[in-house]
């Protein structure tokens, strides 16, 4: 009799880092035999590729309901796979299913572990001024992303890159260690490196409203969270003439002026708690995005002040 392959796999996955590490999983041979996935929101953007479609087309079952509820541990401990592995799954899962992958349980986060374990890692990078992150391959255990590592990979991230930007580099870069752990983990040969989270930092998940600027933070902070949470993210916001305004894209520049205070209509310059703030594109309440020269030609402004909140 052949060699058994101990390759089975029950699949936790969803957006294009799930979409893309199980196609390099399939291209490998990896026998996927159920995928976890999710309902896509009707209050998010989808901008990623659909899991769902990929299971339909490889002809792989796949369940939208959480992995952790009753009747899907059971079809789980049914599977008995080698394997349980969680590409971009919003949902913790229960250490009773953990125990059920015979090989191990493991997690594909993105970031450059133990750096920014938890939630939303690519958008916290880029809020957070980092000039660098990655993906992270890691077994999964009770506490969130702290189980050992199994490979990562470091991604550079530059000065203009938009969280967007870096999200498509840290899934290409997911991919790669794919690449290399599946063979080392069928093998057995995969490391095991204890994860340090002390050496860490954990973040909590972002909400809508924490896209909220705060003129009296320095210039590179607000320019941060712009392209933090610009495109496809709901976008940062702030409030002129009582009304809404998300801020798509900025540039910070020299010099001075009352935070929150338009000093300049051309180019758009907005005073903050140490330099300027170049507006360069931005979108009112109700209203289509537009560059700052169109968003000033359609108004006096008058050299107002933009604020935290309602007046």
């Amino acid at each position: 009799m052949g060699l058994k392959m101990n390759n089975t796999v029950v699949a936790c996955a969803y957006h294009n880092v799930g979409y893309r590490c199980l196609e390099e999983l399939l291209r490998q041979g990896a026998d996927i035999r159920l995928i976890f996935t999710h309902e896509d929101s009707p209050n998010e953007e989808i901008w990623f590729a659909s899991v769902r479609e990929l299971a339909d087309r490889h002809g792989i079952p796949y369940v939208t309901t959480a992995i952790n509820e009753p009747e899907n541990v059971a079809l789980v401990r049914g599977i008995a796979p080698d394997f349980i592995l969680s590409f971009y799954y919003r949902n913790m899962i229960n250490t009773e299913v953990l125990e059920l992958a015979r090989r191990g349980a493991l997690n594909l986060h993105g970031s450059y572990l133990p750096l920014y374990r938890g939630r939303v890692p690519v958008n916290w990078v880029v809020i957070n001024g980092e000039t660098g992150t990655g993906a992270t391959l890691h077994y999964m255990v009770a506490k969130p992303d702290a189980g050992d590592i199994v490979d990562r990979e470091k991604v550079e991230i530059a000065f203009t890159d938009t969280a967007f930007d870096v999200f498509n580099k840290v899934t290409d870069t997911a991919v790669s260690v794919i690449r290399r752990a599946w063979p080392q983990l069928l093998a057995g040969t995969a490391p095991r490196i204890p994860m340090n989270v002390q050496a860490g930092n954990y973040c909590g998940g972002r909400k809508p409203e924490d896209g909220r600027i705060d003129w009296d933070r320095p210039a590179i902070q607000i320019y941060n969270l712009i392209r933090g949470v610009t495109h496809p993210y709901p976008g940062a916001f702030t409030y002129l003439d009582a009304k809404k305004v998300v801020i798509w894209q900025a540039w910070p520049v020299a010099g001075s002026g009352e935070p929150g205070r338009i000093v300049s209509a051309s180019p758009m310059l907005v005073g903050t708690g140490d330099g300027l703030l170049e507006i360069r594109t931005l979108q009112g309440e109700g209203a289509d995005e537009l560059s700052a020269a169109d968003f000033v030609a359609n108004r006096n402004l008058n050299l107002t002040a933009f604020s935290q909140q309602l007046d």
